[in-house]
């Protein structure tokens, strides 16, 4: 076993390694979630992921977008199922191992290299409309350093890793047309034919160095990326299938009710009730009115603050942020994953009992942004990956109300409304109908 072998191997196992402790730490975040059934109508949850994670359908209600990133999804996708002969050819020390497959060969690699440039001239056009057009929704007030960067650097990441691609068949190429032992006769190539007159002259060592430098840059640069996801927003490139799956069914408008208020209301309509009984005392320890932190947050929300592509166009919708509010609701989910970061982190360094005297609210999301929200789902209803802000919100405003009784002074007239009239309007019930008496 030669040296290049054996250095292949231990970068495989480390990178494989790593990947795996970052999602599983992950999934562990995730799980510190309340537990939410969402395993029913499985067949009606197969076809949304169909349509929306693999068929990208409302990524393309903005065309131009919409179309670039199913360009640079699927070539993603396509293109790294050569990345699996470049592990076999390291793993062995051969040199193309499918070769044999003949003119099927060609026509996969030579797809792969069409695909190839259209992801890299797409990549090119997504870096020009963040930092040249400066498209808003890339830029507001929450695209702090890391997120701009973050986006920069993917993109960036995908040009050098395309032409690293390219440039390496087009050495190959030349390899093969000196007839340089260990380069297969498997013929040219679409794209990187046309860079091989520029390689003429080029003695055959240096054309070797070029080829095996690019060879090893851009299985090096694979290796990196996946290991750089779990620190991404990019991570929604595994996440976006299940996170669509289990998606809320139920129609948007429709607000979950909290057990233990469900069942004081029930109770209280209840004709077969004793009025003079006392509700039964819950098991446990008393469940909390909406939601202070991420550990009083389900698992699916959890879910998708890490699915979240910071694409902004929740915020690009949203009523309350058009109209120079202070919500985001970009915001809402990137402050959410970024305290449940801050929460695993804790607990892998002071163990599960960990309290840091921090909270999602206030330390993160004020007051302020949650009273904005005028429960629209604008929000739920333009994001890609069926990611659901408004969940959030709801439950950190019920915190706000249920647990501190902070409201609007509004807001607490029409509580009070309801609760003695029935109705949010300042009438008995009796009088609700004196108004057809004037007509």
């Amino acid at each position: 076993m030669n040296v290049s072998i054996i250095i292949f191997i231990v970068l495989v196992v480390v990178s494989l390694g790593l990947f795996t402790k970052n999602v599983r730490t992950i999934v562990r975040n995730i799980k510190l979630g309340k537990d939410l059934d969402r395993n029913d109508n499985k067949g009606r949850r197969f076809s949304l992921m169909a349509r929306v994670a693999l068929g990208q359908s409302k990524m393309v209600v903005k065309p131009t977008a919409g179309l670039l990133h199913i360009v640079v999804y699927a070539g993603f996708i396509i293109i790294n199922i050569e990345v699996l002969e470049i592990i076999l050819d390291g793993l062995t020390g051969k040199h193309r191992l499918f070769s044999p497959l003949g003119s099927l060969y060609t026509f996969l690699i030579s797809s792969f290299e069409i695909l190839a440039l259209l992801v890299l001239t797409a990549c090119v056009i997504f870096l020009i409309r963040r930092n040249v057009l400066r498209i808003k929704r890339f830029h507001s007030k929450e695209m702090t350093s890391w997120p701009k960067s973050d986006a920069n650097l993917i993109l960036i990441t995908e040009v050098l890793l395309m032409s690293a691609f390219i440039l390496m068949n087009a050495a190959d190429t030349q390899l093969q047309n000196i007839l340089c032992a260990h380069y297969t006769q498997v013929g040219e190539f679409p794209v990187s034919g046309m860079l091989v007159g520029m390689l003429v002259g080029m003695n055959e060592s240096n054309l070797v160095l070029m080829e095996r430098g690019l060879w090893w840059f851009h299985i090096i640069g694979i290796f990196a990326f996946l290991n750089y996801l779990p620190y991404s927003k990019h991570f929604h490139i595994l996440l976006a299938f299940p996170n669509v799956f289990y998606s809320k069914l139920t129609p948007k408008g429709q607000l979950t009710n909290m057990d233990a208020v469900k069942k004081e209301v029930e109770l209280m309509f209840d004709p077969n009730a004793d009025p003079y009984a006392a509700p039964p005392e819950p098991v446990g320890e008393p469940e909390r009115f909406g939601a202070k932190d991420v550990t009083d947050l389900t698992w699916k929300q959890l879910m998708d603050a890490y699915t979240c592509t910071e694409c902004g166009r929740c915020t690009d919708v949203c009523p309350a942020n058009i109209t120079g509010k202070a919500l985001s609701p970009r915001k809402i989910l990137m402050d959410t994953r970024d305290r449940l970061v801050e929460v695993g982190k804790g607990i892998d360094k002071n163990g599960k009992d960990f309290n840091d005297n921090k909270s999602l609210l206030r330390n993160y999301i004020t007051e302020e942004e949650l009273l904005a929200c005028t429960s629209c789902n604008a929000c739920t209803e333009a994001c890609p990956v069926n990611n659901d802000p408004l969940s959030i919100i709801v439950d950190l405003r019920r915190f706000l109300i249920m647990e501190e009784s902070k409201a609007p002074t509004e807001w607490t007239g029409i509580f009070t409304n309801i609760e003695n009239n029935g109705a949010p309007w300042q009438f008995a019930q009796a009088d609700r109908l004196k108004w057809k008496d004037e007509v």
